[in-house]
């Protein structure tokens, strides 16, 4: 199974969704804190793309307080971070509003991982991948959990040429650290 063929080199798009939030009382959404699995499993996430060299060029990460603590976590399992750029876009996003972020990204990145949320995200890999190895399609259909990751592969010239269907979803994965 293959991508729709396109014009231009092989461009990646991971998808991180955040790990799992608290809800404290009198807390606003926006400012919810990951819990005690969300602590641990973030950064298990950084290691799983670590492992499976899916380490980005770029991060465009949401200003919610869970997000920005997934990818800190994350990320601090790499030997050197990529730029982060906090975009306040990616709260709340649908899929129109997340692609119009994804296309803004310079050609010059090669590999962009998204840290947000759902269901933004799960709708976003669904609306990207024309096909899927294996099974991924169905899970992510089924569900996309916190501190899921999915990975896009697609070919273009430019992030902004982006369109659905023009993805193959070659991964999906949902990394836990340790005793929940």
């Amino acid at each position: 199974m293959t991508a729709r063929a396109g014009a231009g080199p092989l461009r990646r798009l991971v998808v991180l969704r955040h790990a799992k939030s608290a809800r404290p009382a009198g807390v606003a959404d926006h400012d919810r804190p990951l819990a005690g699995r969300g602590r641990r499993d973030a950064p298990a996430a950084g290691r799983a793309l670590a492992e499976a060299d899916r380490l980005p060029d770029l991060a465009l990460c949401s200003t919610a307080t869970r997000a920005r603590a997934t990818w800190e976590l994350a990320s601090a399992e790499w030997g050197t971070p990529p730029p982060v750029r906090l975009e306040p876009r990616l709260y709340a996003a649908d899929v129109p509003e997340l692609l119009a972020v994804v296309r803004e990204v310079p050609d010059e990145v090669g590999t962009l991982l998204v840290v947000g949320h759902n269901p933004g995200l799960e709708d976003l890999v669904l609306e990207l991948a024309a096909d899927g190895l294996d099974d991924t399609l169905d899970r992510v259909r089924v569900k996309f959990p916190t501190s899921a990751i999915a990975v896009l592969d697609w070919h273009g010239p430019a992030w902004h040429t982006l369109a659905p269907g023009a993805a193959l979803l070659t991964s999906v994965t949902v990394p836990r650290g340790g005793i929940r």
